[in-house]
């Protein structure tokens, strides 16, 4: 029986099996059971022939951003439309065959774009270069789901379960777990809330799964079983998505009033560029950036080349990002904005800046 199979056969029995008190130990080993089978389908074989052509794309620019969606929604006509690469689109499926990378310019930053070859259901098996595509989705910074306004929501589930089983965890924080594994003296287990889903002969049971059989787990939130394994197993990444629908033209304007209000998303049309500019908004916000202009002393800022750096970086980022041994000769800096209660402030290395502040680096 392949892991295939095995995979196949556990999410039949969790399909099967009722929900109640009875069962959440049975269901909480099988899940534990369906999390470490998906991982051994997507450790690489050890036959494996050499990389897809065209996945290994260099990171570049101030962020990443992964273009995933299923064949036809229009993802090659908007990395057309938002850089300059020309990305071959037809009305026919699989146009795109390998990753293309495009760069978007906007506010001073360049975002990489790239443009994944459509994702079809089974692709975290594997099938149509699924997890090539996934794995290049995985080290993005924000994922933008490009998907068709004119077939429901069919599509958008289906993706989510395909991100889901690889790992990638969509528009959610990092479960709130303490989890370290020792060598000796037992299950250590805690927790700082009342919790209605985990206990400590379920989480006992997950971690024997695993062959963990010494180990201090601290639940500081109400956290689910699949939680509690996504930190086990620790290689989840957690990541903004953005829901772009595409076609808006072709629907009622009840219908994208719907799609507009709904939490992280976005209705545009390729076709008859629509709503583009406020994409751009949207993804600026979600990739957390900031802009930070230099001043000399004496001169005027430097409006036209901006520092991008990402929300929460303070005065000491900025120093590493001009220039690595700067740090260890600053003074202090003056900075002026919305960051400072007065402009310009004197401040340090631990400074919070913020978007579109003005900084002068005094060295000693």
């Amino acid at each position: 029986m392949g892991i295939l199979d095995k995979i196949a056969e556990i999410e039949r029995e969790i399909s099967r099996t009722q929900k109640n008190k009875a069962t959440e130990y049975h269901l909480g080993l099988l899940k534990a059971k369906l999390a470490k089978y998906r991982a051994q389908l997507l450790e690489p074989s050890k036959s494996a022939g050499a990389k897809g052509e065209g996945f290994d794309v260099m990171k570049s620019g101030d962020a990443r951003v992964a273009l995933v969606g299923f064949p036809s929604v229009g993802k090659s006509t908007f990395l057309s439309l938002m850089t300059s690469t020309e990305s071959e689109a037809a009305s026919y499926e699989f146009t795109t065959l390998t990753c293309i990378p495009g760069v978007i310019e906007y506010k001073g930053a360049n975002i990489q774009l790239l443009d994944l070859p459509g994702i079809i259901e089974g692709a975290a098996q594997g099938k149509g270069r699924g997890r090539q595509v996934i794995a290049v989705a995985r080290t993005a910074d924000v994922v933008i789901m490009m998907l068709d306004a004119t077939k429901g929501e069919v599509q958008r589930e289906l993706l989510e379960k395909e991100l889901e089983s690889v790992g990638i965890r969509l528009n959610r924080p990092k479960p709130n777990i303490y989890f370290k594994p020792k060598k000796g003296g037992g299950l250590s287990y805690n927790s700082t809330v009342p919790l209605t889903h985990c206990s400590e002969k379920l989480v006992q049971l997950i971690l024997h799964e695993y062959k963990i059989f010494n180990a201090e787990v601290l639940f500081r939130e109400d956290s689910t079983p699949d939680e509690f394994i996504d930190v086990i197993v620790g290689n989840r990444v957690y990541m903004p998505c953005l829901y772009v629908y595409n076609k808006v033209d072709q629907i009622s304007i009840e219908e994208v009033n719907r799609l507009a209000h709904r939490p992280n998303s976005v209705v545009i049309s390729c076709g008859m560029k629509l709503n583009l500019d406020y994409l751009l908004e949207q993804l600026w916000e979600y990739l957390a950036l900031i802009c930070i202009y230099t001043k000399k002393r004496g001169e005027r800022p430097d409006f036209g080349d901006p520092i991008i750096m990402r929300r929460g970086a303070s005065v000491k980022h900025v120093c590493h990002r001009i220039h690595r041994t700067l740090a260890g000769q600053f003074k202090y800096a003056l900075v002026w904005g919305t960051s400072t209660k007065y402009s310009p402030q004197r401040v340090g290395l631990t400074h919070i800046m913020e978007h579109e502040d003005v900084i002068q680096i005094v060295k000693k």
